[in-house]
């Protein structure tokens, strides 16, 4: 069976050295980058299980390096960082990355993080039946391509952002509570703030106006969460 590949990104060799010794130790393969856009260079030629990402760097702030790896992968990354305000969390959630570590953090909960965020990544791959395009006035998602086309014009989307939409479009006539959507999308074992999903779906209402729909297709349920709203139909 080959062995799991983490790709370390932080600027301190220590951090990197601990990590890259604890984890050689579980049976992970490792590769390192010291900067942002040594991480970037790594990711075009190296394919990962996870990305353990530091936010505080020098040339390209976590934030930033996670923004640029979403617009083309969809590899697990888990950030780690120091800093720990709320407000800060939600917003490396919003941009995609897939769960938050404060350090100084405990080996044992790291590792068990990884292992959550591979397995639910290996399950959304490989058990998903095919599925039909989903057709909306001025928009049309194709699940398994994972492309959303609005006006016939393909719109980028972040694999949060992106599984958030189908999601609520394929069940377009029940609202959810944002507990729920974050137990679906994230897992059980997440523990950050649902407020996560308020921030993902800010994004895709910009998006989706942006890209020129007259209409929005995600409707606030007050008091519950959202829910998918089609253009000309009864509410």
């Amino acid at each position: 069976m080959s062995k799991l590949q983490v790709l370390i990104v932080d600027d301190e060799w220590n951090m990197r050295n601990l990590l890259r010794i604890y984890l050689m130790k579980e049976g992970f393969q490792i590769k390192e980058a010291a900067t942002g856009l040594e991480a970037l260079s790594m990711v075009k030629k190296h394919s990962f299980d996870i990305i353990l990402l530091d936010v505080m760097m020098p040339d390209m702030d976590g934030w930033q390096v996670c923004k640029v790896i979403r617009e083309t992968e969809t590899v697990p990354i888990l950030m780690l960082t120091a800093r720990t305000e709320t407000k800060d969390k939600i917003h490396g959630l919003g941009i995609g990355a897939d769960d938050y570590l404060t350090k100084p953090f405990d080996s044992e909960e790291l590792l068990a993080r990884m292992y959550s965020l591979i397995r639910r990544s290996t399950i959304t791959q490989t058990s998903q039946p095919q599925q039909l395009a989903l057709e909306f006035p001025q928009m049309t998602i194709f699940p398994d391509a994972r492309e959303i086309r609005i006006q016939a014009e393909l719109v980028d989307f972040t694999p949060k952002e992106f599984d958030l939409l189908v999601l609520l479009a394929q069940c377009r006539q029940r609202a959810f509570s944002r507990e729920e959507l974050v137990e679906r999308l994230w897992g059980f074992d997440y523990e950050g703030e649902v407020r996560v999903v308020d921030t993902h779906i800010k994004n895709i209402r910009e998006k989706l106006q942006k890209a020129g729909m007259t209409y929005n297709p995600i409707q606030t349920v007050w008091g519950v969460g959202y829910k998918f709203f089609v253009s000309g139909e009864q509410e």
